[in-house]
């Protein structure tokens, strides 16, 4: 029982992490109806320059990932800007080419600069563990979900509370409409944008520290993260969190009770089987034609 309980508890604080890895796709998807494929790349960017700021002043990873975000909401602007706002008005499916050429243009940047080996950023709390009678909570995994978490709540309240959100989710429901109220659609869009860029900011910061990686990382991630919305439902803010609560304890109870080599087929196990059993996901149903406001 007490093995079942410490796998639980693990999977949850890595499910915690990966929802806001999968938040801002799901949250582009919902509004804009663009599969960006550069998310992935976008998270493994931020965890190189976490890492590299953390062993140039030693500062912890998962601050300077939290103050990476803005940076990474610019980037993300950029990207929307010069790239896919262009490709969308020649062919919105073109899109997925565009962002995917940019995933793979990312790799071969990050291998230049940084070389193709193995990094981690080990704070001082890396190997440290808060005990609960026979439990054992790791404090990076601690640490790492429970910003992550925070930094959901800030997205939702964004998204609940500001004009800007009110606006996204008037977009997300007719951009006509919108236009006709006043809304500038364009902005908005490269707003949100860049919102979902943002998020990859502290998502890298909690990569740095949470697992070793290389460039070509971001395939890895970019399949976890599919895994994630597809299971709650594309363009759905609450099933991205249900969808990464179940892969997370998923990959613990596979690692613990079968073989950790198989927990890396677990993303592409639970996909294929929610594709043949309910294809719009756990909450599609309810929430695919408006992500934000669910």
């Amino acid at each position: 029982m007490t093995l079942l309980v410490q796998t639980l508890i693990l999977g949850l604080l890595a499910g915690g992490v990966y929802a806001l890895m999968a938040s801002g796709f799901t949250l582009v998807f919902g509004v804009m109806k663009i599969i960006n494929l550069a998310h992935g790349a976008m998270i493994v960017v931020a965890a190189f320059l976490t890492w590299w700021i953390w062993d140039l002043t030693g500062i912890d990873p998962l601050l300077i990932g939290l103050c990476l975000s803005p940076a990474m909401a610019g980037i993300g602007w950029v990207l929307y800007k010069t790239v896919v706002a262009r490709v969308q008005r020649i062919d919105w499916e073109l899109t997925l080419v565009a962002t995917f050429g940019f995933a793979v243009a990312a790799g071969g940047v990050m291998a230049l600069i940084w070389g193709a080996d193995g990094h981690a950023a080990t704070p001082s709390y890396f190997t440290s563990s808060f005990e609960i009678g026979s439990l054992v909570v790791p404090q990076a995994q601690l640490y790492a979900s429970l910003g992550a978490i925070a930094m959901l709540a800030a997205l939702w309240a964004l998204l609940r509370g500001t004009f800007l959100g009110r606006a996204i989710r008037a977009c997300s429901a007719d951009r006509d409409s919108a236009k006709l109220v006043g809304i500038n659609v364009e902005r908005t869009m490269a707003s949100m944008f860049a919102i979902g860029a943002a998020t990859t900011g502290f998502a890298g910061g909690a990569l740095s520290v949470l697992y070793q990686f290389v460039p070509e990382s971001h395939y890895i991630w970019i399949g976890r993260i599919l895994c994630v919305v597809i299971l709650g439902g594309l363009g759905s803010f609450q099933g991205a969190a249900l969808g990464a609560a179940i892969l997370g304890v998923s990959e613990a109870l596979t690692a613990s009770y079968l073989d950790a080599r198989w927990a890396t087929a677990v993303p592409y196990i639970l996909i294929i089987v929610i594709l043949l059993v309910r294809p719009q996901g756990l909450l599609g149903g309810r929430v695919r034609s408006d992500a934000v406001t669910a």
